[in-house]
């Protein structure tokens, strides 16, 4: 009985010596360092605790320390994915030296990576790193109602690559950060909703100015959707060829996003009114005289 157990325990004692050698035979070695099959286990599970660890940070600081000093989502997010970026990196370090790999040899291959990556992720830099511009310096924020180049739509999400855009007709448009750096945009909302819109009209030259104004005044004071205070305000604008033009100036809130439909609101009640004051719209006309040559 007691000859069993010894050799049970030699055996598990070899069996044992056995594993320990092929966790630490050497597998290959990079540059100094010599890379064994514990080495590769011990860096694959220190790099998933460390991306746990990344993403709990993460949430803890977003969610509870940012959270309570009420900055906006935009910002908070951005200073948690920045925060968990560092965490990786820094953990990414320490892992690699303390399992004994010389990150010299790494050096070269390191640079070499880092060119062909810097060209191929340069966009995607530029547009992180103007992502970080806006949600800090909030040229834009969501609810914002902007024109960027040929779009022109209400800002519904900021992230650190592209902003979201949404139409009038529903329709959502991905646009990168570096344009807003870039390009020159037109923040209709960036102080606040009130905006000042103003609509051609023009009448004939027999009209009287003062009753052209009276009636565009009316219109703009029944129309719920413009403000009373500024007040809506009718200028004249020129002597035009075949008219008078004047220019509706109102303020509105509620359509800062649709002005098009402000617009034709008015426009239906302003043919209604000329109309009913008998007020002519004029039309270009052209004089053409004829000369008849004596033969």
């Amino acid at each position: 009985m007691k000859e069993q157990a010894t050799a049970f325990w030699e055996r598990f004692v070899s069996g044992f010596q056995y594993v320990m050698e092929l966790f630490t035979t050497p597998l290959f070695k990079l540059g100094e360092s010599e890379i064994s099959l514990s080495t590769i286990i011990y860096i694959v599970i220190a790099f998933v605790v460390l991306n746990f660890v990344a993403v709990k940070s993460k949430s803890v600081l977003v969610k509870r320390v940012l959270k309570k000093a009420n900055l906006e989502q935009g910002v908070s997010s951005t200073i948690g994915t920045i925060t968990k970026f560092l965490i990786l990196l820094i953990g990414s370090i320490i892992i690699v030296q303390s399992a004994g790999i010389d990150l010299s040899a790494l050096s070269l291959l390191a640079g070499a990576l880092g060119v062909g990556i810097g060209f191929g992720l340069q966009n995607i830099t530029d547009n992180f790193i103007s992502g970080i511009i806006i949600l800090l310096e909030k040229p834009i924020k969501e609810g914002d109602r902007i024109e960027v180049g040929s779009v022109a739509g209400d800002v519904i999400k900021i992230s650190v690559r592209a902003t979201t855009i949404q139409t009038n007709d529903n329709i959502s448009i991905i646009v990168p950060n570096s344009e807003f750096i870039s390009q020159r945009v037109i923040n209709w909302s960036h102080n606040d909703r009130n905006v000042r819109f103003r609509f051609p009209v023009g009448v004939s030259y027999k009209e009287d100015p003062e009753k052209v104004k009276k009636v565009l005044l009316d219109v703009a004071a029944d129309n719920q959707n413009i403000l009373k205070n500024p007040t809506p305000v009718v200028l004249f604008d020129e002597f035009a060829d075949s008219s008078l033009n004047f220019y509706l100036a109102v303020w509105t809130t509620t359509h800062t996003d649709k002005p098009s439909v402000l617009k034709s609101e008015l426009y239906f009640e302003i043919f209604k009114r000329f109309g009913e004051q008998g007020i002519e719209i004029p039309f270009p006309q052209r004089d053409v005289h004829l000369i008849k040559e004596e033969t």
